[in-house]
């Protein structure tokens, strides 16, 4: 094993999974430093389970993910925390919490007997709420919040933590198209002025394809794609990595791979792309 990573953060050979069962499997990526990189895949191939293994939820079988050198999970987690942010899938508020709060939670590992809270720490929140578009919503209780609207909180808890790392697991969750592309914009945004690192695993391809600067494609635990949309989003890894018959054409927006999908409608004799639906007659 390396004693130094290429990058803040690598998994090298590492293997992932639950009781008796293996999810990921000798695997190994880099993370490239100042860049958004989006983890895809189809249902169960390990995105979530890599993600939780690189931010110290769950230990490897074998291998290591290493965070600036160093093997993540052998670190104090307040140490863990300053240097790297997470968004877990469905996170769970404690109960009768106020946004402000538990925006303000994201503060807690830059908190010590020797330093309490300060005026910078307000100024991190209330950065953190604007960001998110979620300032109206500072004295509201989470429970009462609509799913959208509690994942944005998240986020800017996320945010408010301050680093320089941020690991996201579907960070679009409950949110409707318009969200979406508000909080992906965000994500974006806070890479090119800050330069914050960003992984995320996102189910949207076409979204993945449009904001990651690098693509990391898994299937059964493992690695078989990755690179820049452009050389990871094609027919053939669509179809590999997905089981989808697709076209594969540039976004007439962002100039970025589309993927289009070919459904059963168009599997019929003589049928292409272009083609409009048949339907029977009643």
């Amino acid at each position: 094993m390396s004693t130094t990573a290429p990058t803040r953060l690598y998994a090298e050979g590492v293997s992932l999974g639950y009781d008796d069962r293996t999810v990921v499997d000798d695997l190994t990526v880099a993370i490239p430093d100042g860049k958004v990189t989006v983890i895809v895949g189809g249902n169960g191939c390990g995105k979530s389970t890599l993600l939780r293994g690189m931010a110290r939820l769950l230990r490897p079988r074998g291998g290591a993910v290493l965070l600036d050198g160093e093997a993540v999970h052998t670190m104090p987690t307040k140490q863990v925390a300053r240097r790297l942010g997470l968004l877990p899938q469905n996170p769970i508020a404690p109960e009768g919490v106020t946004v402000v709060d538990l925006v303000g939670r994201g503060r807690h590992p830059h908190q010590s007997a020797l330093r309490r809270w300060s005026r910078d720490d307000d100024r991190a929140v209330a950065e953190a709420l604007a960001l998110t578009d979620t300032t109206d919503l500072a004295e509201r209780v989470v429970d009462e919040l609509s799913g959208g609207q509690r994942q944005r909180v998240w986020i800017a808890m996320a945010l408010a933590q301050g680093t320089d790392l941020l690991l996201l697991d579907e960070p679009t969750t409950y949110l409707d198209v318009a969200h979406q592309v508000e909080m992906l914009d965000l994500l974006a945004e806070l890479n090119l002025r800050a330069g914050t690192t960003i992984v995320m695993v996102l189910h949207d391809l076409n979204l993945s394809a449009r904001y990651a600067d690098r693509l990391v494609a898994m299937k059964e635990g493992r690695v078989v794609a990755e690179g820049t949309p452009a050389e990871v989003v094609t027919e053939d890894t669509v179809r590999d990595v997905f089981g989808l018959e697709s076209r594969v054409i540039p976004d007439p927006v962002s100039h970025t791979p589309l993927v289009v999908p070919v459904g059963r409608h168009l599997g019929r004799p003589g049928a292409t792309i272009g083609d409009p639906p048949t339907k029977e007659r009643p």
